[in-house]
């Protein structure tokens, strides 16, 4: 049943989705990227203490902070035997590192900052966690960072993660959706038969059973945002409860749709709310990359 899998999440952007950050890698490395485009403005040069990579909304982000963080990036990708090249993984880092600055800016303009106390004890928690401070030392040295930049990337990641949360947690737990069965077929001429024969008069449900024995076409509920193929999404979307589409071409084959039911205020499933909130946090991201001012290094 392939349309009931949802898009998948856009790593390192989203990433912060499952509380992951630079810092995490102690407990795991991150996913492959996506490239992303930059829009960004370049950076000109300017008179200052140490050279940075970008500005975003006037805050700078050094070139040895972004160094560091793709040597980890490349390192990460490597233990996974995944080749990345250099230039979509400096993309990749570099978006994730903007993303992760507009999350932090959104956090404090919201009022919220973690305080030296509480950084503080996610510091002392982590060394417990690896053994002791000198563990933690020796950690933060494989992995590129000295204590200053370590503590810097967990706070920014906290106040991130705080942020993420609160976009994700304002997503409700309901959405207009339907209930759609569907017949996969194949080939076009294939299509086109079956087409005419519930155009005939056949019973949706037992060419659907006929093709799919196991679920018959059943796709269960699935809210707008959902279905990897756009064009199914909206047929289903534009149809009357008990109406039947045309023909769809998709990516796997040709489509045949039947919408059961339409709920406005269905409750979503887990992994249709995971994308309804993956979908809030990219949206969210998007919208503050397009209103910030962001220069980029030459």
């Amino acid at each position: 049943m392939f349309f009931r899998l949802r898009r998948t999440l856009i790593p390192l952007t989203l990433v912060l989705i499952f509380g992951l950050s630079a810092c995490s890698s102690l407990f795991g490395t991150k996913p492959a990227p996506t490239p992303v485009e930059s829009t960004a403005t370049p950076l000109s040069p300017t008179a200052t203490s140490q050279a940075m990579a970008a500005t975003i909304n006037g805050e700078g982000l050094t070139v040895v902070e972004y160094t560091a963080e793709l040597a980890r990036y490349k390192s990460a990708q490597k233990a996974l035997n995944k080749d990345v090249s250099d230039s979509d993984a400096g993309k990749a880092v570099l978006e994730d590192l903007i993303a992760q600055i507009l999350l932090e800016q959104g956090a404090k303009a919201a009022g919220h900052e973690i305080s030296g106390s509480a950084l503080q004890s996610r510091l002392d928690a982590l060394a417990a966690q690896l053994g002791g401070a000198d563990k933690l030392t020796q950690w933060e040295s494989e992995h590129g960072y000295t204590d200053a930049s370590f503590r810097i990337d967990l706070q920014r990641s906290i106040d991130a993660a705080w942020m993420r949360d609160k976009i994700i947690g304002a997503v409700p737990a309901t959405a207009d959706q339907v209930h759609v069965q569907q017949i996969l077929l194949y080939n076009a001429n294939d299509a086109q038969n079956v087409l005419q024969q519930l155009k005939g008069g056949a019973d949706f449900s037992t060419l659907a059973a006929q093709y799919d024995p196991n679920a018959h076409g059943d796709l269960g509920w699935f809210p707008k945002g959902y279905l990897f193929d756009p064009n199914v999404e909206q047929a289903a979307f534009s149809l009357q409860v008990g109406q039947i589409s045309d023909v769809i071409q998709t990516n796997v084959g040709y489509d045949i749709i039947k919408v059961l039911e339409r709920d406005p205020q269905h409750p979503l499933s887990p992994d249709a709310y995971l994308a309804m909130q993956e979908q809030a946090l990219r949206n969210w991201i998007a919208q503050q990359r397009a209103q910030a001012n962001i220069v980029l290094a030459p």
